[in-house]
């Protein structure tokens, strides 16, 4: 994963695309710094945990910046959001994740308001990465009333 962030850099930085080179240095300090803290090699799903951080990060940004009415500095944070995305497995679609929601409920017997957070940590265990918990707790809620 760092071979690859390493790489794309490079290219960004021929290229001149100074948004793509301040987010991913930034990506690669932040995975070296946890890479000194654990005095070890990453692994492939601790790589993609910082990344998925970062893109929380961004995210809450961008709900600041519009509540606040900065949209220049929101759509700087929906740039860099989008060049993290690039490096993380493809999310669940609103529908497949409604489906896997489903499944599990059906399959587990969850069926009341009470079980939306035995549903999620199920949900999580089974697509890590690929479920954005936000939302997954939104369609929870209104599936389990």
């Amino acid at each position: 994963m760092q071979a690859r962030i390493e790489q794309d850099l490079k290219t960004a930085m021929k290229s001149g695309d100074k948004r793509r080179v301040s987010t991913l240095r930034l990506l690669l300090s932040a995975l070296k710094n946890e890479k000194i803290n654990s005095q070890r090699e990453l692994t492939g799903e601790e790589a993609e945990a910082i990344i998925r951080r970062a893109g929380k990060q961004r995210k809450e940004s961008i709900e600041v910046y519009e509540r606040t009415g900065r949209a220049d500095l929101a759509a700087g944070e929906k740039e860099e959001l989008a060049i993290l995305e690039a490096y993380l497995p493809q999310a669940m679609s609103e529908a497949e994740l409604e489906a896997a929601i489903r499944g599990i409920a059906e399959e587990k017997g969850f069926s009341s308001g009470k079980d939306v957070g035995l549903l999620m940590k199920e949900l999580m265990a089974r697509h890590r990465g690929r479920a954005d918990g936000k939302r997954a707790q939104e369609i929870a809620r209104k599936l389990l009333p």
